[in-house]
């Protein structure tokens, strides 16, 4: 049933989707709001104007339109979409596999909440299973990063169970998914306890989009 059911259509029985509507704008705004002051707090739009710049300025010749159209198409594609900054196969693995996910459960949210808010207007099969799919892909993406592949775990054998403040961004995202996945099943079950990972999902979910600022949020 939960891989059918879209789960804020059911939600929508107890909560406006206004105010579920509401809040993936709000969401939207502290993500934005926070990288902005991402960006001005660490001056890295300067860092990167100056750092093009002495570059141009070293240059020994000048680079063409379709030169510099080229050099950009295979840095989207190489280093954007495929994760080419990674060394590291699993590395590079785990984090495509969070990269997509999230763009998948992200959008297949966003398409179910405002499109197909109510049971009155069902959404098709294909959207809820993309956003379960979303999930279990950010879920398989990101615990094998945080138990298997981190530095300071497989490196230099700490406990995976240390944490600092670089890792709030995984671990809220992490939370957020987790308990959203077992919030929509518990609920296609009508599980008493379905409220309680309700509160949980969305204090979790909006530690997620809040903490930019001071999160790797931004840099993803």
């Amino acid at each position: 049933i939960m891989l059918s059911s879209n789960p804020f259509a059911e939600l929508s029985v107890s909560i406006s989707p206004v105010v579920m509507q509401t809040y993936i704008i709000v969401m939207v705004f502290l993500v934005a709001g926070g990288t902005l002051y991402d960006v001005i707090h660490k001056k890295s739009a300067k860092y990167f104007f100056q750092n093009w710049r002495a570059a141009r300025d070293k240059g020994t010749r000048q680079v063409s339109g379709g030169e510099m159209a080229s050099i950009t198409f295979k840095t989207v594609i190489v280093e954007g979409l495929t994760s080419g900054e990674f060394c590291n196969a699993q590395r590079r693995i785990s984090h495509l596999l969070t990269m997509y996910g999230f763009l998948i459960y992200v959008t297949s949210t966003v398409i179910m909440v405002f499109w197909y808010p109510t049971s009155a207007t069902p959404a098709p099969a294909l959207l809820p299973q993309l956003w379960t799919l979303g999930g279990l892909l950010i879920c398989l993406g990101g615990y094998w990063f945080w138990f298997f592949i981190r530095v300071d775990v497989a490196a230099e054998g700490n406990s995976p169970f240390r944490i600092i403040r670089a890792d709030l961004f995984i671990l809220s995202l992490l939370a957020s998914v987790t308990l959203g996945l077992i919030w929509a099943y518990l609920q296609a079950g009508n599980n008493p306890w379905t409220n309680v990972f309700l509160g949980s999902y969305l204090i979790t979910t909006t530690v997620l989009f809040g903490s930019v600022p001071w999160s790797k949020f931004s840099h993803m």
